[in-house]
């Protein structure tokens, strides 16, 4: 009765809030307040500096600010370079390169892969007492709780000095894909009535090697397997710094918080739909479309389609597109460039290419329909949640996993402008709102 009276109370008062809350447009503009921290043209509002990665999506030329295709860096390097280079897998290389600044030699690199291997541990009883107790569907709740959890096992909690922090963060990268998966495999079980198993990680194995063997009850999987895995999760480490979750671990490091309230902010902002839970939105869209167009090759059929989606006739009826655009991008998002690549071969492997002709029509109608139909300030293109989510499916990740693996990459990122944040902090981040507040009395 107690949770009938408060929902039927809240319910009457949400009338109160949407009157007194709601600020018009007009009122944006007259004071030059962005919404959003973006100009009308997606820029955002300069909020900071960074040393850890770079986002191009323009160039001046001749004094004129032109779109471009889109670039991202890591630490000076353009992704399209690092894994063009590549050799091995480059999780771990690229987790060196952003948290310390620079490549690591080969000695370097064997070193940190050792650390990490050693920080593969949870403190006794944790998976049972803490993952497998209260499981949430939703993994990145649950892994959130977990972080939170670990900090009471930390002798050193509240220390910001720079190597107690390194530390936490390696501590935090290392059990982040154990905390995914258990929590995975604790829903799963006592939700779902699904079998329980709890792998180990072996050392000596990759992040998404390790991944994959703790996610699978065999254990087995394809050397491309992996090497695809690997390649989402550098795509996903880092971006800028001007992300939602990212601002969000810089804004509670100001604070002087320590290491596990701020990565668990983080993981607050990451879990939105409007940020990390992106490709969970296309994957559905994929499916509502296969049901609809029988023929994924009949580009008449799969245009008929997206215009539905777009007129707010079909699927959610939102009148989106999912997968397309990007509030940064404009021509390209490079890390879908890179990643379509890598798609295509394991789409030929798991014998996809019939979904692959569907992603292939969708990517090249889709933009031409929303020039069309929308009036748009840049151009539109795939970004790089259009094909995350299809190779998640193609490796036999739940959805429920998909964006806590965004997680698992991007705590790297998240650790690096920790890192950053603590070394240049002289001010907490404080923004100023203005008040158009009526004066009663």
């Amino acid at each position: 009765m107690a949770f009938e009276k408060i929902n039927e109370f809240a319910a009457e008062k949400q009338k109160l809030c949407k009157e007194h809350d709601t600020i018009s447009d007009d009122l944006f503009k007259e004071y030059g307040v962005n919404r959003g921290l973006r100009d009308i043209n997606g820029k955002g509002v300069l909020t900071g500096l960074t040393r850890i990665s770079k986002i191009v999506s323009f160039k001046d030329v001749n004094g004129e600010r032109v779109p471009c295709d889109g670039e991202l860096w890591y630490r000076g390097y353009n992704i399209h370079t690092l894994i063009k280079n590549l050799t091995g897998f480059g999780f771990e290389k690229t987790a060196y390169l952003l948290i310390f600044g620079e490549l690591p030699t080969d000695a370097q690199l064997e070193e940190f892969n050792e650390v990490l291997n050693d920080c593969r541990t949870l403190p006794s009883n944790f998976t049972r007492d803490v993952i497998m107790k209260a499981p949430s569907k939703d993994i990145m709740n649950s892994m959130t709780k977990s972080i939170l959890t670990l900090s009471s096992y930390d002798e050193n909690l509240s220390s910001n000095d720079i190597d107690n922090c390194i530390r936490q963060c390696l501590q935090l990268t290392a059990v982040f894909p154990m905390l995914a998966v258990y929590g995975y495999h604790a829903y799963n079980h006592y939700d779902n009535d699904g079998s329980m198993y709890i792998h180990r990680p072996k050392p000596g194995l990759s992040t998404a090697e390790n991944f994959l063997l703790m996610l699978r009850p065999d254990m087995q999987y394809t050397e491309l397997e992996a090497r695809v895995l690997d390649i989402v999760l550098m795509l996903h480490m880092e971006h800028g710094g001007g992300n939602n979750s990212t601002f969000t671990t810089r804004v509670v490091t100001s604070a002087g918080s320590d290491t596990y309230s701020a990565i668990a902010a983080a993981m607050s902002s990451l879990k939105g739909p409007r940020h990390g839970g992106a490709n969970l939105k296309v994957m559905q869209m994929m499916q509502d479309i296969r049901s609809h167009v029988s023929d994924p090759t009949d580009k008449d059929a799969v245009r008929d389609y997206l215009g539905k989606l777009l007129d707010g006739e079909a699927f959610d009826r939102k009148g989106l597109i999912y997968g397309m655009g990007h509030a940064v991008y404009s021509i390209s998002d490079p890390r879908e460039r890179v990643l379509k690549a890598y798609v295509k071969k394991l789409a030929e492997a798991k014998g996809k290419d019939k979904d692959m002709a569907l992603y292939s029509n969708i990517e090249e109608i889709a933009p031409q329909l929303i020039a069309e139909k929308r009036r748009i300030y840049k151009g539109v293109s795939p970004n790089v949640d259009f094909y995350s989510g299809f190779v998640y499916d193609m490796l036999g990740i739940p959805l429920e996993l998909y964006t806590p693996l965004f997680a698992i990459a991007r705590v790297v990122g998240w650790s690096a402008h920790r890192i950053e944040e603590l070394v240049g902090m002289s001010k907490i981040i404080r923004p100023a709102y203005k008040s158009v507040m009526e004066e009663i009395e």
